[in-house]
């Protein structure tokens, strides 16, 4: 078991903290974080490109003129994909790009997100961080003061204050437990870690 400490944010050490092995030392396979990856940013994609094919433009089915005897090259249709405005050839059709992996593995390969920035000493776990009101400046000083110019700050639930304070500062993300996934985690220098979310996470992603 890991031992690491607790900060406040004025980052004067408050206490220490057990990390459970199986959630921050676990053994880092590249491969399984590019497939989560890959697979996050796929399912982004809305897929809703669309072209019209020959049969779908606007146009007249009548024959432009007779096949021979004009001295120009054979025509059939106003709607041709030769013709400027005729259809698209093999053009985007609406579809879903989505990737599909276990369970399992994008919980395995939270973990080893995790444990990568652990490893680093990248992550940074606080007592608590309550905004008074919502000011970006008072979120940018608190940072400021734990010397992370890029951070991923997770937090037990969704807090208005501190998420909205945080949403023009550049670098930052404020992301609740249930939210926090590997494509963020190694998108952010830094992750900062409520306390109270390291029960949390272990319930999530050891249970």
């Amino acid at each position: 078991m890991a031992v690491t400490g607790i900060v406040n944010i004025k980052n004067e050490k408050v206490g220490e903290v057990t990390l459970n092995d199986e959630l921050f030392s676990v053994e880092v396979k590249p491969y399984i974080l590019h497939d989560i990856v890959k697979m996050q940013l796929a399912n982004r994609r809305s897929g809703n490109a669309c072209t019209k094919t020959r049969g779908e433009v606007r146009g007249s089915k009548a024959k432009p003129w007779r096949q021979k005897g004009t001295g120009r090259a054979r025509s059939g249709s106003k709607r041709s994909p030769v013709w400027r405005g005729g259809g698209t050839v093999f053009g985007p059709k609406p579809r879903s790009y989505s990737i599909k992996l276990s369970k399992k593995v994008r919980r395995l390969g939270l973990r080893m997100a995790l444990s990568t920035r652990f490893s680093e000493n990248r992550l940074v776990v606080l007592d608590s961080f309550a905004m008074e009101e919502i000011k970006t400046k008072n979120f940018v000083s608190v940072m400021g003061t734990l010397n992370l110019d890029n951070a991923l700050v997770v937090i037990p639930e969704n807090d208005e204050k501190l998420e909205k304070s945080s949403r023009n500062a550049v670098g930052y993300k404020v992301i609740p437990t249930a939210g926090v996934n590997v494509y963020d985690v190694l998108l952010h220098k830094n992750i900062i870690l409520l306390q109270s979310c390291i029960g949390q996470l272990e319930e999530r992603l050891l249970s």
